[in-house]
């Protein structure tokens, strides 16, 4: 990831600083003491953060084709990727499809190289209100353990056998720092279904999730798996009951670009 300015070694700006105060000394009139050598005058460089090379995943193409809209070179072998410069870094956005499968088997093709995971894209409110989300915090809620009269979710990945791990991350995988983009923050439930039933919604809000999705779970854990950071902004297309069907139809152009808009947004401030 790119490093922070104030990591630079301040040697070469000390030198500047004494050469300054010694060329001063001497337009005075003044002579410099003898031990204090007069350094040759160089422009000083401006400082440029390392290329990131990030990739971004959507499910579907009006996801995709709402972040940074019309420019990058497009490839289908074996995914839909286009590929773009912004801001300095070489980012890559890939069309999944829907689900978790999808979403994990891109990251794990195409993420090796990657020094971000991202997702953009839309989903579904859990009591949220509308706009867009930094996700900070995401798990998979289909995955667990069928008992009689209940279903006992674990970690995506964790032996699903016994009491769920009680560790400070809990059945969840956070996000990498937010930056300061200022978005409310969101802990997003994901699964391999379409949640357009209020008695659904009210179970994924026990899991302290306010949204839903069917993709951000799995390439969260796809991400920690490859050892990468990862982060995902999602924007409400609908709110999870009998009417989610068509509000998502209705809403998904403008909640992507919602989304989109915060991606890019983001990757300036890398």
């Amino acid at each position: 990831m790119p490093r922070n300015p104030a990591d630079i070694c301040p040697k070469g700006i000390k030198a500047k600083q004494v050469q300054s105060e010694v060329e001063g000394n001497v337009r005075l009139g003044s002579q410099p003491a003898a031990h204090t050598r007069i350094f040759p005058t160089r422009p000083l460089r401006r400082y440029r953060k390392p290329m990131a090379h990030i990739l971004i995943l959507a499910a579907l193409p009006e996801e995709a084709n709402a972040l940074f809209p019309d420019v990058g070179e497009r490839s289908d072998d074996p995914f839909a990727v286009r590929r773009i410069a912004a801001d300095g870094h070489e980012v890559a956005i890939a069309t999944c499809g829907l689900g978790k499968v999808n979403a994990a088997l891109v990251v794990g093709v195409l993420g090796g190289d990657a020094d971000l995971i991202m997702m953009t894209g839309t989903c579904g409110s859990l009591g949220a209100p509308p706009g867009a989300y930094w996700i900070a915090e995401a798990l998979q809620h289909d995955y667990g353990a069928t008992e009689p009269g209940r279903f006992r979710r674990y970690r995506a990945g964790d032996w699903p056998i016994g009491e769920p791990g009680r560790g400070s991350s809990g059945a969840h995988f956070a996000a990498m720092a937010d930056p300061g983009l200022d978005l409310p923050h969101a802990r997003i439930a994901s699964g391999d279904s379409f949640i357009a039933c209020p008695d659904a919604a009210a179970d994924l809000t026990s899991l302290g999730a306010t949204l839903v999705d069917m993709e951000v779970g799995a390439v969260a854990q796809a991400a920690m798996r490859l050892g990468k950071p990862w982060a995902a902004i999602k924007a409400v297309t609908d709110e999870a009951n009998c009417d989610s069907g068509g509000a998502f139809q209705t809403n998904l152009r403008h909640a992507a670009r919602a989304a989109g808009q915060e991606v890019e947004r983001l990757i300036a401030m890398l």
